[in-house]
Parts: C-alpha cells; structure tokens; sequence
C-alpha cells in the first residue's frame, strides 16, 4: 500500500468514528449508516466536504438531511445530496 493510500484509509476510519459517535442518537444513525455505505467510494475532496460537514451541528445537520431548512451555500455539495438522498431512498 502507498502512503497515499494508507492517508486515506486511516482518515476514512477516523470520520467512520466520528459518524457514528456524534451525540444525538438519530444523527449517528443517518451520518454512521452513510459512512459505512460510501466512505470507501469518496475521493479526497469530497472527504474533505464529509469532514466540514461533520464539523456542523446536529441540529443543523438533521434540518438539512431531513430537508426542513436548505443547506447554506458552502455546505451545499455534493456530498450533502448524496447524503441527503440516500436517506430518501436507503440501499
């Protein structure tokens, strides 16, 4: 394995934790199940919008998820919709 690769494991096992020990029960649920799904598939970039968005409140984040409030523009990725949409269609 490259050192690249072995970044980027550690990483994507360090946001698979922090997924699914937030706090709030139902967003550790949502962010941890998302993790397990796609975590492996993301690329550097769109780890790096996973990690903003998990420096988000609950709250916050639950409200967009759930689509009651409309993300603001910088957490408006594409990330964010997958999320969002894997949560109105679970695989």
């Amino acid at each position: 394995m490259n050192p690249l690769d072995a970044h980027l494991d550690t990483r994507r096992k360090r946001l698979r934790f922090r997924s699914w020990h937030r706090g709030t029960r139902e967003i550790d649920l949502l962010l941890g199940t998302f993790a397990d799904r796609y975590l492996s598939e993301l690329s550097e970039s769109e780890l790096d919008s996973y990690e903003a968005l998990l420096l988000e409140g609950d709250p916050d984040l639950f409200e967009w998820i759930s689509g009651k409030v409309a993300p603001p523009a910088h957490q408006d990725t594409t990330v964010l919709r997958l999320l969002i949409r894997t949560q109105l269609f679970p695989l």
